[in-house]
Formats: C-alpha cells, structure tokens, sequence
C-alpha cells in the first residue's frame, strides 16, 4: 500500500512538473540574455559546445555572444527553439547558415563518438562483474550498437558534408542527392532499448553495483534522448535546408546555360527561317519527328532535313540545347517548360 502511494505520489508531482514546463515553454530570441536561456535548459550547456561558443559570456544577449564567438544567431536560434519547444516554423528559412548547421552536426558527432560512447562504455565495464558471461555478452550488445552509430556518422562525414560543401561551392553531383541520404536516415537505437532492458530486467546482485548500473542507465537515457534529438534536427531542420539549396543550384544551373547562350555572338550564326523555328518549338514542347511532321503538315524526311540545318546554323545539337535557345529567343516562354 505505502508503495502504491509513493508511485502515485510521484507520478503525480512528474506530470505537474510536464504540465507547468509546457505552460513556461517560451521561443527565445536573439535579445534575450543567453544566461536566462541556460537557466531555463541546462540541457544547451552540450548544444553551446556543438556551436563552437564557449561559457564566460556574462549577461549578454544571445545575438552579442553569437556576433563575439562567429556563429550565426538565427540559425543557433533555429537549432534551439526547435529542441526546446518543437518549433519549426522560421520567419526566414534561406536565413539560415548551412555552414553553422554543418558545424553544429559535426561538433555533436565528435562529442557523441569521442567522449559520449567511450565514457558509457568505461562505466558499463566498472558496473559489471567480468566473470559473468551475462556482463560479457551486454558489453558486446553495446560494442555493435557503438559501431552502428559510429558508421552511420562516419557516412555523414565522408560523403553528406563533403556534398553539401560541394552545392555551397556550386559543384554539383548528379549522382547524389539529399534524398538518398534522408531515406536511409534512419535511428539506430534498437540494440540500445535491448541494452536498457536487459540491465534493468536481469541485473544486478548487489547493492554496490545496483548503484553503478543505474547511474549507467541515467547515462545512456539522457544519451538516447540526445541522440533522438540531433536526429530530430537533421530531420527536420537540416535535410529540407539541403533540399531548397539544391532547388537554387538547378535554378541556377538554368539561368547560367541561359547567360552563356545570350552571351554568344548571335550574328557569327545563320538566322533560322520559319519553318526552322516552328521546328524547334515542337522539339522543345518534346515531340517526335513523325509527331512534328503531322503538327506541321510535312513529311518526316523534311523534318529531319529541317533538323540538320538546325544544328548546322546554331551548333546546337540535343533538345536541351535547343530549349535553351528557345527560351532565349523568347520563342517559347520558360514557365511553360519543363526544366
């Protein structure tokens, strides 16, 4: 009965304490004081190193520690409003700064496989009985989850970033996109839900280790949480930032071909008659030969003469080409084509 009531008790005092955090959730802006944002979070003190900004900045605002120590203070704001509160609404989303978030993702994944999982795994090994087979085979459940999440990092870094920073630099790649890496972005906590368990089901034997174990379990609570998070963020923030950047690439991959073509001396080529540039927009509008010979009423032979010619006087040989010049010459207007 006392039991029960202790349960009770402190399901109760955890469900006012949620319900008075939702009522105090707030979003931060870049004139508050970043002081007031860690006393509200102490869970940013973590966030603050993936930023690259460092503790010592007294009373100032958000946007005075962010000017001083080089990162840019909406994307920051982004980063930790939506952590926070769940906010992913922005006022301005082609204000955020791609490398501050490439920066922010890098730091995190350096704290998590260079400290985080090193550290959980020292005190796994201090709470467990060695001799124990049982402690042995959990050891080696938390190896392959470490591995896991460490090459799924090592992905990011090896060929996401490296893409990224190549759209930034306007290099493209045909071969690769942000939507393969978001497909297969999935959470790989599986092995560390199996790990909980076991611990919590099974083990320990007695009081000295009990306490090890369960200050182990806090650990990797508080770091499936973070990991979810930084997941969260990727999701939700740093994909769909990827995906507009690379709409503006293709954007202005267009506009380029378009510049290079106007760019060209017109008067070096033959002008096209008529029926030549009745030709091209049946190209461009996508049409076969025989499809252009009945739009036009000729025969195919003609159409195919017509399309030598073509590209004899414009030097323009595929549909591409010829759309470009189309658009140019203003013979077809470019939101009726299907770039």
């Amino acid at each position: 009965m006392y039991d029960s009531y202790i349960f009770c008790y402190f399901a109760q005092r955890n469900l006012f304490y949620e319900a008075n955090q939702m009522k105090n959730q707030k979003m931060y802006e870049a004139d508050d004081k970043m002081i007031l944002l860690i006393g509200d979070n102490y869970d940013l003190l973590q966030s603050l190193g993936s930023f690259g900004i460092n503790l010592g900045f007294g009373d100032k605002t958000v946007r005075e520690v962010c000017e001083e120590q080089g990162v840019d203070a909406y994307t920051f704001l982004a980063v930790v409003n939506f952590s926070i509160n769940g906010y992913k609404e922005f006022d301005d989303a082609d204000r955020l700064s791609i490398p501050t978030l490439m920066q922010y993702l890098k730091a995190s994944h350096s704290y998590y496989l260079d400290y985080e999982l090193p550290f959980i795994r020292k005190k796994l090994v201090d709470g467990l009985d060695e001799n124990d087979n049982l402690a042995r085979l959990i050891l080696r459940l938390y190896d392959e989850y470490a591995h896991d999440i460490r090459r799924h990092m090592q992905y990011e870094e090896k060929t996401v970033f490296p893409y990224v920073k190549g759209l930034l630099e306007g290099k493209g790649n045909d071969n690769y996109d942000i939507e393969t890496f978001s497909k297969h972005h999935s959470q790989t906590d599986v092995k560390l839900r199996e790990l909980k368990n076991i611990i919590i089901k099974y083990l320990p034997s007695d009081a000295h280790r009990n306490s090890q174990l369960t200050a182990t379990l806090y650990d990797i609570y508080n770091c499936e949480n973070w990991l979810n998070q930084h997941a969260d963020v990727e999701e939700e923030i740093f994909i769909p930032t990827i995906r507009r950047l690379e709409q503006k690439s293709k954007q202005n991959d267009v506009s380029v071909k378009i510049s290079s073509m106007i760019s060209q001396n017109t008067e070096s080529n033959e002008t096209l008659s008529d029926r030549e540039k009745d030709v091209v927009i049946c190209v461009v509008q996508g049409m076969t030969n025989k499809e252009i010979a009945n739009q036009l009423c000729i025969s195919t032979n003609t159409v195919i003469t017509h399309r030598r010619n073509i590209a004899r006087k414009l030097q323009i040989h595929s549909p591409a080409g010829l759309t470009i010049y189309a658009i140019v010459n203003n013979l077809v207007d470019i939101s009726s084509v299907n770039l």
